[in-house]
């Protein structure tokens, strides 16, 4: 009798060693809903037009850039395969220009509907309900969608990097695939800011279509219009100011810059041209007796780095920001299927 639950003992001890050593649900449940999550961007047809329209817009700036590279070849002849992102073409923007108006895009259709479209459909109660995490669902749907973001982006450089080698004939120097890495994580992590945004929309709001619409407002805002209201907020403040001597002047073109560098997109744009440009040497305005006895030429890699660094903290940090929000708000919501 004593030695069979002895035995009984040894059997559940046993059993109580193998499930601990079974990875965590948590992580099981975020692994089974990445994969579920990618499969379903793949196989949509959402994800095959914004595919589409990421192709033809890389091949019409690629375009755009050969047309023009006759004539920038001729007054530059340095980091020709730099000019490829960065020329436009008649009436085509260039690669970083289009990248600006229509990377929001790309992360607002992977994320206007990721919650609120299974709540109305009856299925994120079921898929709570399932032996997983609850943080492992919005978890799940991130960092699937920065995943496709990351394969579009680099899959695009590599387009345009690959037709402008083949057509161009130049090989690049290892200069200039650094700044082009460099381009296309500053694009990633972007788009992956208006991802994070649209899932708090689609968290916060019961409908997709209120969320699409909420953040394509924002987009046009940020795209269009922020530099227009900072306009007219400086001009309104500017009476306040003592305007008398070119310190003041300073300190209202500082006070506009920094409003500008609110905006996601102007804090990529600026971003982007710094380190596509490198006789780019600062971003801020210069001063004639700043210029007086400075050396011309090109700032390195490096350099460049410095300059916009502070530009990729403040997109990890608004992304951080979008994620954190959008995380707070889908687990303190409850959850119906109506």
């Amino acid at each position: 009798m004593t030695a069979s639950i002895l035995e009984k003992a040894k059997d559940s001890f046993r059993a109580g060693k193998k499930n601990e050593e079974k990875p965590a649900g948590s992580l099981t449940g975020l692994g089974a809903l990445y994969r579920k999550e990618m499969a379903d961007h793949i196989r949509s047809k959402r994800f095959m037009i914004v595919l589409a329209l990421i192709v033809l817009t890389s091949c019409a700036s690629i375009y755009g850039a050969l047309t023009s590279l006759p004539e920038a070849v001729e007054s530059d002849p340095n980091y020709i395969f730099l000019k490829l992102f960065t020329l436009s073409g008649n009436s085509i923007p260039s690669f970083t220009s289009f990248i600006a108006l229509l990377g929001p895009f790309v992360g607002l259709t992977l994320g206007f509907d990721a919650i609120n479209s299974e709540r109305s459909e009856g299925t994120l109660n079921r898929l709570v309900a399932q032996p997983i995490y609850r943080d492992a669902v919005i978890n799940g749907k991130f960092l699937a969608g920065a995943a496709i973001i990351f394969l579009m982006v680099f899959a695009m450089g590599l387009i345009i990097g690959a037709v402008g080698l083949l057509v161009s004939g130049i090989l690049p120097s290892a200069e200039e695939v650094g700044r082009v890495v460099v381009l296309l994580v500053f694009t990633w992590v972007y788009i992956c800011f208006w991802l994070a945004l649209s899932i708090f929309f689609s968290v916060v709001c019961r409908h997709a279509a209120t969320s699409a619409m909420a953040v394509i407002a924002l987009w046009i805002f940020f795209a269009l219009f922020m530099s227009l209201v900072v306009s007219i907020l400086t001009n309104l403040l500017t009476p306040m100011f003592q305007v008398n001597t070119v310190g003041d002047l300073l300190d209202v073109y500082n006070l506009q810059l920094n409003l500008n560098r609110l905006s996601p997109y102007y804090l990529y744009s600026e971003a982007v041209s710094t380190i596509m440009n490198p006789s780019v040497r600062t971003t801020n305005i210069i001063l004639p007796q700043q210029l007086s006895g400075a050396v011309s030429g090109y700032l390195s890699l490096g350099q460049s780095l410095l300059l916009v660094w502070p530009h990729l903290t403040g997109l990890f940090a608004l992304t951080a920001i979008a994620f954190a929000a959008s995380y707070i708000s889908f687990m303190r919501r409850e959850i119906r299927s109506r």
